[in-house]
């Protein structure tokens, strides 16, 4: 029987410690299923249509992952996909406790979904989508942070902000 897993997140943008984990998520399931998820309460960057492009485009030539969307409950989407895996990743301390409460939810919610999570390569254990958004914002360079193809959309999204805009 093959092995799907369910990687959500907003990925807004998505990053190079996300592409890590997709990398490992895929030496350990059969199918990756990165689903996009949209929170009406959350103010993004960029729209589900854009994440879910950009995230095909750096992911065209990635086997055996699959790019998606949803709204609504993490399980819900995972058993209309015939997944019983969520998988998520953990940087620091400081999202162990946000990570396991949502575990235990989603297991309460539905018993037969199991967590799995795994710890950020070392290197990106400083990253996140937020940090991103925030430097480029103001002019950072953010290269070698994101894929190309994110660094580039983002400099359009802040196009003429700032002169030093690389």
């Amino acid at each position: 029987m093959k092995k799907v897993a369910i990687y959500p997140g907003s990925f807004d943008p998505i990053t190079n410690g996300h592409m890590s984990l997709i990398r490992r998520g895929l030496q350990i399931f059969d199918e990756l299923i990165v689903a996009v998820a949209f929170n009406p309460n959350k103010k993004t960057l960029f729209t589900v249509e854009e994440r879910v492009e950009m995230i095909r485009e750096i992911l065209k030539d990635t086997e055996n992952v699959r790019v998606d969307h949803f709204e609504g409950l993490t399980v819900n989407y995972a058993k209309t996909q015939g997944s019983n895996v969520i998988l998520r990743g953990l940087r620091a301390t400081s999202d162990f406790e946000f990570e396991f409460q949502l575990a235990l939810m989603n297991r309460r919610l539905a018993r037969d979904i199991q967590s799995l999570f795994l710890m950020t390569d070392s290197k990106w254990f400083y990253l996140s989508s937020t940090i991103v958004k925030e430097a480029a914002s103001f002019g950072g360079d953010i290269k070698g942070l994101v894929p190309h193809t994110v660094c580039e959309r983002m400099k359009e999204k802040f196009k003429g902000r700032f002169t030093n805009n690389k």
